[in-house]
């Protein structure tokens, strides 16, 4: 059983991987998220598929309108592309799922890029427990100009 949200991410990029890997990139999203669904929940997670996303506006409330490709475990969202390149907007939107839904870490899987490292991003949504990461967006948060001088002087 996995534990914990950095787990749950490992999981699910390996098994990413190991799908661009052996089907190759060009096919539909269904596709992928069909079989990743279910490579994911062979390894003991749980999958929800088109996770639709309920939401409140300016005082007004919306049960439908978003829809996350995969929740996994409750707590990690996985959008999923099959595309040629990212293109920004796509890191956006899931970072603004995962605002939404409060939630610390996303994943945006693209498998129409020609190599799994090319196509994957770690979205973070103010999570901090975690390792550094080439992987993650809006990393690092902005340092005061006195953080910038302590650090220069050690």
């Amino acid at each position: 059983m996995v534990v914990n949200i950095e787990e749950t991410t490992a999981v699910v990029v390996d098994a990413a991987f190991h799908l661009h890997k052996d089907l190759g990139p060009g096919l539909l999203e269904t596709v992928y998220e069909s079989v990743l669904s279910r490579m994911l929940q062979k390894r003991g997670l749980t999958v929800e598929r088109q996770k639709t996303v309920a939401f409140d506006f300016h005082g007004m409330h919306f049960d439908e309108g978003l829809r996350v490709d995969l929740l996994v475990d409750g707590r990690l969202v996985v959008e999923l592309k099959s595309v040629e390149k990212h293109a920004p907007v796509h890191a956006k939107q899931v970072l603004t799922y995962l605002r939404l839904l409060d939630l610390p870490v996303g994943l945006l899987i693209n498998f129409g890029s020609q190599t799994f490292k090319e196509g994957i991003k770690r979205i973070v949504n103010g999570h901090v427990d975690i390792a550094s990461s080439r992987l993650r967006v809006n990393q690092e948060r902005a340092q005061s100009p006195k953080e910038q001088e302590e650090q220069g002087e050690r």
